[in-house]
């Protein structure tokens, strides 16, 4: 049998913290497991997974941007460049994670040069900023680079049916895929409550959130919302620039961040989760809630990403512009929120059946053998 050699091009690595990394890490196993001969490109700036069964690529990069505007940014250095030239030379296919990363660009322009097929997978959509600068930089930048990238890709995969319709109007050359992410069923289902573990009150309802602490995953909303509601204990785990114990809270509790073990022993613990992001596609961390009986409630956008999901996850509009109203319509989302055992049960086993890392890595391969039966 052949071996194919994929090439997987992202912004950061897992230890990053970001869910798109996440995304990666079980598509490169799962397609290493699958009996190709996997690499990973990404920034160096985190720890590049250890004990893995395929190879990993760290490349020097800047990530001047983060810090100052929670927009995770690599910018690669001229032996970066080199050594992603080369590894794409050595491939046979170039998977691109998100259109607007520097090394996504670069992976595609190196692999147009050096005639290598490009799956590019699209994980977000347009995000909508507080700052209306950001907000025109997003608009200019999706329509000039994301635009091109897709129209470049041989294949482009969407993870959200939402992301899909907002860039439905830009050509591709092939129309465009919708695979959703999968599930670890082995650590993601239903298990005991554990309160005392995480120092959590032992009194009222707690709402989890998962994700980077940055503007877009809707802090301000969320901190808005915890200064209105004491009767709610938010249990929150991650980390990045924003830090929410300088809100000076007694109903935040900052967990940092967890394994993941820990965030679905969190989800055994909590009442709901709560994710009020913008420019989302499908987060990872919803199907997880989903396949552990967790209630959510999260962006309008977000809910409708599966849409035979749709039923089971309470969708807000969220508006980044004006946090108190935003968090009062959470609040009140929150309030009406029910879910009986028998539909718990049914969500759990539509994320069991339907979100799968072995076929979702079984369908990239496939689109990877049609393409490079385009090529030859």
């Amino acid at each position: 049998m052949t071996v194919t050699r994929f090439l997987n091009v992202t912004s950061f690595f897992a230890s990053h913290g970001g869910g798109l990394e996440r995304v990666a890490a079980q598509m490169c196993q799962h397609l290493a497991a699958l009996g190709n001969d996997v690499v990973w490109a990404a920034s160096n700036a985190d720890p590049a997974p250890q004990g893995v069964a395929y190879r990993t690529l760290p490349l020097s990069c800047i990530n001047p941007t983060e810090a100052l505007t929670g927009l995770p940014m690599p910018i690669p250095g001229p032996l970066a460049v080199y050594r992603l030239w080369r590894a794409i030379g050595n491939t046979d296919i170039v998977v691109v994670h998100d259109a607007l990363y520097c090394t996504s660009i670069m992976a595609m322009v190196a692999a147009r040069l050096q005639r290598k097929p490009v799956i590019m997978i699209q994980h977000i959509a347009e995000i909508a900023f507080s700052s209306p600068v950001l907000r025109l930089v997003m608009k200019l930048a999706n329509n000039i680079v994301t635009r091109s990238m897709m129209y470049a890709a041989d294949q482009v995969v969407f993870i959200s049916q939402t992301v899909l319709d907002d860039f439905a109007s830009y050509r591709k050359k092939q129309p465009p895929k919708l695979i959703f992410n999968g599930v670890d069923s082995s650590i993601f289902h239903e298990m005991p409550s554990a309160r005392k573990r995480f120092g959590l009150p032992e009194k009222g309802r707690i709402v989890a959130f998962v994700g980077r602490f940055v503007e877009k995953k809707g802090l301000n909303v969320l901190r808005s919302l915890a200064e209105n509601r004491p009767d709610l204990q938010f249990a929150l785990a991650g980390s990045g620039p924003i830090d929410p114990l300088a809100w000076n809270l007694p109903n935040i509790h900052v967990l940092g961040r967890l394994s993941q073990q820990e965030v679905a022993c969190l989800f055994a613990t909590a009442d709901l989760l709560l994710l009020p992001s913008v420019g989302e596609g499908y987060p990872l961390v919803i199907q997880e809630a989903m396949a552990t009986g967790l209630p959510v409630v999260c962006g309008s956008e977000s809910a409708r990403a599966d849409p035979a999901a749709h039923t089971w996850l309470r969708g807000v509009t969220i508006d980044l512009r004006r946090p108190g109203q935003t968090a009062s319509q959470i609040g009140a989302a929150i309030d009406a929120l029910e879910m009986s055992a028998g539909e718990r049960r049914k969500m759990m086993d539509y994320a069991k059946t339907h979100y799968d890392w072995t076929l979702f890595a079984e369908r990239i391969m496939d689109i990877g053998k049609n393409i490079c039966e385009f090529h030859i």
